[in-house]
């Protein structure tokens, strides 16, 4: 069965769910999540607000965002526009005492794009060993995990994890993960194997490597390409005052190198290694970072366009300046922000002049925010960005101005 049509087979039961739920909206009441500090980034998918129903097993959530943008490219612009990028509904149940599921489905610029992004099934045995399976988010950097619009500041999603981690992207599979607590000090492991990349992410319209082109086979959701499974782990350490740090790596073969006992081609691999860290200083400003580095075998036929290494990441800096009751809202903030990005789609230099391979780009994004609570946000962001391609020639530069709002319900 196509990933599309069970995706519309199961949406009418999710609107069902939906309506039943807002029947009994009379009776809902918020889930508290748990807000203390031994929240770590592969807690996000369940610390999130739901709206459960008396002893209705099911509960209800989700976000939603809408912006508007004016961009300037080099002196050029196509003037002002709107869009709703997603809007995601989650459904979540305790079905037993330690047995668990939640879902994550999002609408996509409009309804362009309709995705199943989490439906797993935990099962907890121990802190240390729980078992997950259905479709997972693979644990690879923080973002992926934590990639909520109302979490952040910033309209746009950091460019490194969304063009070298192709967030979000998730996959179905397997596997366990845990942690344990000693004093100060929270670790925490996650292990999965799911269905994996394909031979896109270098046969694709762009002309470069590119691993969100992976999101395009719409049938990894039902069979594994090759049948080499992507390989998933992190591991994370929080200390309570100071903060989190990850370390994770996934690796997969993306090519098909047999088909039917007939050897195509060698094995071809991807190798994917990122590092996050996120610390609050003062409980006034919060830092948040990840940096990803991809290493991939390219066959020779390939020109020097398809890079074999790819880099980049993103450093948010958020200062809150205000707190106190505004316009009615309690603990409503304004806060400061800055985003640095940096991302290199091709490290390394041409074979014949020993010249640098650019094909790069960085951005600066200053931003001021408005929350109303924790859960929502009115954000407005100046980007400035340069782009150079891949010969070095002088950097396209790209301004403008976006505002944002969003929000769980």
């Amino acid at each position: 069965m196509k990933t599309s049509t069970f995706i519309y087979k199961n949406l009418k039961l999710l609107f069902l769910i939906i309506f039943l739920g807002m029947g009994a909206s009379v009776m809902a009441q918020q889930i508290s999540n748990d807000t203390t500090d031994l929240q770590m980034n592969m807690d996000a998918v369940y610390n999130r607000p739901f709206l459960q129903a008396g002893s209705f097993p099911v509960a209800l959530g989700g976000y939603v965002e809408a912006h508007g943008q004016y961009f300037v490219t080099d002196g050029i612009s196509e003037g002002i526009s709107f869009k709703i990028p997603r809007m995601t509904l989650f459904v979540s149940s305790s079905i037993l005492d330690r047995i668990k599921f939640l879902s994550e489905i999002e609408f996509e610029e409009g309804t362009k794009e309709i995705n199943i992004e989490f439906a797993a099934l935990d099962f907890e045995f121990h802190p240390l060993f729980n078992l997950r399976g259905g479709i997972i988010m693979n644990p690879i950097g923080a973002f992926n995990q934590n990639h909520d619009g109302p979490n952040w500041e910033f309209v746009d999603r950091p460019i490194s994890a969304t063009t070298i981690i192709p967030s979000t992207f998730s996959n179905v599979g397997f596997g366990f993960h845990g942690k344990t607590y000693r004093k100060q000090w929270v670790w925490a492991y996650e292990a999965y194997l799911t269905n994996g990349f394909n031979d896109q992410i270098i046969a694709n319209s762009e002309g470069r490597t590119w691993l969100p082109a992976a999101k395009e086979n719409v049938d990894r959701f039902e069979e594994n390409f090759n049948a080499v499974p992507l390989v998933t782990l992190k591991t994370a350490i929080r200390h309570r005052q100071i903060g989190e740090i990850g370390l994770s790596w996934m690796g997969d073969v993306y090519n098909k190198y047999e088909e039917d006992g007939l050897v195509l081609d060698t094995k071809r691999r991807l190798d994917v290694f990122a590092i996050d860290v996120n610390t609050t200083i003062k409980k006034k400003m919060n830092i948040t970072g990840e940096w990803v580095w991809a290493f991939l075998d390219i066959p020779d036929t390939y020109s020097q366009q398809f890079g074999t290494q790819q880099q980049g990441g993103f450093v948010d800096v958020v200062y809150t300046i205000i707190k106190r009751k505004m316009l009615g809202w309690e603990n409503a903030k304004v806060n400061l922000a800055v985003r640095l990005e940096h991302v290199d789609y091709n490290v390394g230099s041409f074979n014949e002049t020993g010249a640098i391979i650019h094909d790069d780009l960085q951005a600066i994004v200053p931003a001021i925010s408005f929350r109303p609570s924790a859960q929502t946000v009115i954000r407005a962001n100046y980007r400035y960005m340069w782009e150079t391609d891949l010969l070095g020639n002088p950097p396209v530069k790209t301004a403008g101005i976006e505002i944002g709002v969003s929000s769980y319900f």
